[in-house]
């Protein structure tokens, strides 16, 4: 096990830094053109903030934030259909912190819980299970959200709760999958990208191969990355290097945590409990094929979807709120016209300002000062 200050030496970052430098001078890039590379992953945004990363490299070069965060990435239609969960009566709605106040049409879950109804936050879904054995009378639900970092606790606590006869236990899946998502972005005709950082967590449950059709079909170099500050500086050299060499493959920079074949266990736990939808809805990438999860027929008893009524209606975002571009790449943050006046993360309009891996809450709570620069240049 390494310490983290061993993934936070300024000496050792500035060498990659004049390693990506050199190597950008073969590409022959430069500010006018830059090489454009998506983060996938909202931990990988707020590392990139957090420690100045964006700062310290070329102008040539551009990092995009992608949609990497399951909470931004939930449409309004589905936060109103889990308000509608938690009012049910005598419902509890147990939820990740994260969710609790994203807007939905007309209010959050937030707000849902200080008119009443009884929404809890939990750590896990195995939190939840236990809440419903100690309220055999009233229904527990879970807000099941996340790519396939979370996917497998949620399916292990199905299989828990079949497993002991908890008749009271529900899941409101809202879990996603990674690979149709890069697929619509790579697909998306106002979105040129060079490269991608890939997301380490996921990887470490679905392994190096989902991602290989990134550089086989469209010639575009991946690399898997940890979340500390020289591991994505590594992973930028490693897309260079592929780039410099005319080449496109699946590097593994995250080795340390992410074996290249997966956790077939999480794999395994996954397929018993969870099916593909044949489309689910993101905000600001719309409807996207075979991109959701729900709980397959044998489970379906622990579906919520399935044992209440829900609203199951697409809603648009406020006019105001530009998180679908966001979410895209198309824009940055500080582009939204309403970033950093009336939606920051006390009074968030949109999703992207509210989660801790948000790309708004990124450069509001790190990039504050330079954001402002930014739009003093821009006006």
């Amino acid at each position: 096990m390494k310490y983290v200050d061993e993934f936070r030496d300024p000496v050792a970052g500035k060498k990659m830094v004049e390693k990506i430098t050199r190597l950008l001078e073969q590409t022959g890039r430069t500010a006018d053109d830059p090489i454009k590379i998506m983060e996938v992953c909202g931990g990988h945004t707020h590392s990139i903030f957090k420690f100045g990363l964006e700062e310290m490299l070329p102008d040539s070069i551009e990092l995009v934030h992608g949609p990497g965060c399951p909470v931004c990435v939930l449409p309004v239609g589905r936060v109103d259909d889990a308000i509608s969960l938690a009012e049910e009566p005598n419902v509890i709605f147990c939820t990740f912190g994260d969710a609790l106040r994203v807007p939905g049409s007309k209010k959050s879950l937030l707000q849902a819980k200080a008119e009443g109804a009884d929404i809890r936050t939990v750590y896990s879904p195995s939190d939840a299970l236990a809440i419903a054995r100690d309220n055999p009378d009233r229904p527990v639900i879970f807000f099941g959200l996340g790519f396939e970092t979370t996917v497998p606790s949620t399916a292990l606590t199905v299989l828990e709760a079949d497993s002991e006869g908890v008749e009271n236990f529900f899941v409101f899946s809202n879990h996603i999958t990674i690979v149709p998502t890069i697929k619509a972005i790579l697909d998306s005709p106002d979105l040129r990208l060079d490269g991608f950082i890939g997301p380490g967590h996921v990887t470490m449950v679905i392994g190096l191969e989902p991602y290989r059709f990134v550089c086989e079909t469209y010639n575009k170099p991946f690399v898997v990355s940890g979340f500390e500050p020289l591991d994505v500086l590594q992973s930028v050299v490693l897309l260079l290097e592929q780039m410099v060499a005319g080449e496109a493959r699946v590097d593994n920079q995250y080795r340390r945590l992410v074996p290249d074949h997966g956790n077939p266990a999480a794999l395994s736990a996954i397929t018993q409990v969870f099916e593909l939808r044949s489309f689910f809805e993101w905000r600001g990438l719309g409807s996207i094929d075979n991109s959701g999860l729900r709980l397959t027929e044998r489970f379906a008893r622990f579906d919520a979807e399935q044992r209440f009524k829900t609203p199951a209606l697409s809603v648009a975002d406020p006019k105001a709120c530009q998180c679908g571009e966001v979410l895209k790449g198309a824009i940055k943050p500080w582009q939204c016209k309403v970033f950093g006046t009336s939606c920051t993360p006390e009074t968030p309009i949109g999703s992207c300002m509210v989660s801790s891996e948000g790309a708004c809450a990124a450069y509001y709570n790190y990039g504050r000062l330079n954001t402002l620069r930014r739009l003093k240049v821009a006006s």
